[in-house]
């Protein structure tokens, strides 16, 4: 039996983790044992083979709790495969996923041994309500319209199509 893939993910209002944790789903469903967690949790990565980290964009960054992983289990990550997705846009307009990509590569630039052998960058979710300091003083922000434009199905598709190939690919389930 295999030991568990690990969906770290990093979350500021709770859109990404539930990506994870649909992630983590289809990882099951397709056979696989398979648990999320919240990345500021995971003390070690030695009972999992693999790992997906997932992420949001904040202003063009990732998110705080996101390096700090990357940089606390660097040498772990070295030796088994790991992929990554970003939520990024909040509205579905061409620009902001290229923009997205482009910030995304900039800032995994930072990391240059890490490579992922599966990335992708999907649409995220943004509620005016939810804004916390200092975001929720900024009446921009504040007056954007809600919006959620993950898209389900992409995501299902990335895990089935490009995640699990690449981890058979390397040798971790046969």
């Amino acid at each position: 039996m295999c030991q568990p893939i690990l969906v770290a993910y990093t979350t500021r209002y709770g859109s990404t983790e539930e990506v994870a944790q649909v992630i983590a789903a289809t990882l099951r469903d397709a056979g696989f044992v398979a648990e999320a967690l919240p990345a500021t949790s995971v003390q070690s990565l030695e009972h999992y083979d693999a790992v997906i980290l997932g992420t949001a964009l904040y202003m063009g960054f990732l998110h705080h709790d996101a390096k700090e992983f990357l940089r606390h289990h660097h040498d772990a990550l070295q030796h088994r495969p790991v992929a990554f997705f970003a939520l990024g846009p909040i509205y579905a307009e061409d620009k902001d996923w290229i923009g997205a990509k482009d910030q995304a590569r900039k800032e995994l630039a930072k990391f240059p041994w890490f490579i992922p052998v599966a990335q992708e960058i999907f649409g995220g979710k943004f509620d005016p309500g939810k804004l916390g300091f200092p975001f929720k003083f900024v009446p921009p922000l504040r007056n954007m319209p809600a919006s959620d434009v993950r898209d389900w199905d992409a995501i299902h598709a990335w895990v089935n199509q490009h995640v699990l190939p690449a981890f058979q690919e390397a040798h971790i389930y046969a």
